[in-house]
């Protein structure tokens, strides 16, 4: 598989400078947006977490974490995947009520990710999360969520274009909700998760795909795609789609959901063969009860920042390391990595 693809007579419309300036314009008005929008407040969030704090996102369950010792702390430490157990439990420290989340910057090392156009070792994005009652653990409250934040995104984009009219890249506004198995009885003839992704968003590229309950079995007998066990309830979650005119694929901007209460995450840690977490701290305090209802997700700012400026490669928006095939493609092309 080709690690670096560039589009045929792709031209960034940016010099770097500008396109420097346009990274903090997005980063900067798409969180203010964003927490207008969910009634979000920014805070402060860890580079690394204690190994033993069951903190840290498995993620699929065989990325290893980038370790280290702490010779003066006597502990482990590593460096987090992403922060969907430390934000919930933030909620409850920090004294989060009803309504009101926190938003931070989550930067994170992945060092077995595939690099590639859209993956990078290097992970960054707002992580946030919300505290919700029981009664909002319905699957309208989750529409509605995700509405707020496409319209978030597309105001961004409208207001970006002022400030630099060069960018031609378009965003719909318009979302169109649909299961994980909807989508597999719509292609049963593609094999791949991601092949049905890219079908579904060929015939829709005027709207936003937000692809719901990821993580269980479908009638196949595998799941859309994996999903740690002790975060998302896998009933009510999803992935934030659009149509990528670049790269001429889907294009993930967002995980999120509503988290696990309780009786879901015993549910999920019991068929995912994941029981030895129970005795965690994080995860005992959620067994007990002592974390508050909540809904979260992560959205990729370098990812953002690719679909609003139209950029064909993340290197074009954020610094981090390469191969030699992707270095000599994207210096033939023109192409400016950071």
């Amino acid at each position: 598989m080709e690690k670096c693809r560039i589009p045929l007579g792709y031209q960034n419309p940016l010099t770097v400078y500008e396109t420097q300036c346009a990274i903090e314009y997005i980063k900067h008005n798409f969180q203010k947006n964003l927490c207008r929008a969910l009634n979000l407040m920014r805070v402060s969030a860890p580079l690394f977490v204690e190994e033993s704090s069951g903190l840290n996102d498995n993620l699929n369950g065989y990325e290893r974490p980038v370790s280290f010792d702490v010779p003066d702390v006597g502990a482990n430490s590593q460096v987090v995947h992403s922060l969907a157990k430390w934000k919930r439990y933030a909620l409850a420290r920090y004294d989060f009520r009803h309504g009101k989340g926190l938003v931070t910057d989550m930067n994170a090392i992945r060092r077995d990710e595939a690099v590639d156009n859209l993956h990078s070792v290097y992970v960054d994005q707002w992580d946030w999360e919300k505290v919700i009652s029981p009664e909002e653990r319905t699957v309208a409250y989750l529409h509605d969520t995700v509405q707020r934040i496409v319209n978030a995104i597309y105001v961004t984009s409208e207001t970006l274009k002022i400030e630099f009219p060069q960018i031609c890249a378009k965003v719909p506004r318009e979302v169109l909700f649909i299961t994980t198995q909807e989508l597999e009885d719509r292609f049963p003839e593609l094999q791949d998760s991601h092949d049905k992704e890219d079908a579904l968003l060929r015939e829709h590229k005027d709207k936003v795909v937000f692809l719901m309950q990821i993580g269980g079995a479908l009638r196949s007998g595998k799941p859309h795609d994996g999903r740690a066990p002790d975060y998302d309830d896998w009933t009510l979650n999803g992935d934030i789609l659009y149509w990528n005119d670049v790269l001429q694929r889907s294009f993930e901007i967002s995980s999120m959901g509503i988290r696990v209460n309780p009786e879901r995450m015993s549910y999920q840690l019991s068929i995912s063969g994941c029981n030895d977490r129970r005795e965690l701290p994080f995860h005992k305090a959620l067994l007990n009860g002592e974390l508050p209802e909540s809904i979260g997700g992560g959205i990729g700012q370098s990812r953002l920042c690719m679909l609003l400026l139209g950029c064909c490669h993340i290197g074009e928006v954020q610094s981090s390391v390469w191969d030699n095939q992707t270095i000599s493609a994207c210096r033939k092309a023109g192409i400016k990595l950071l």
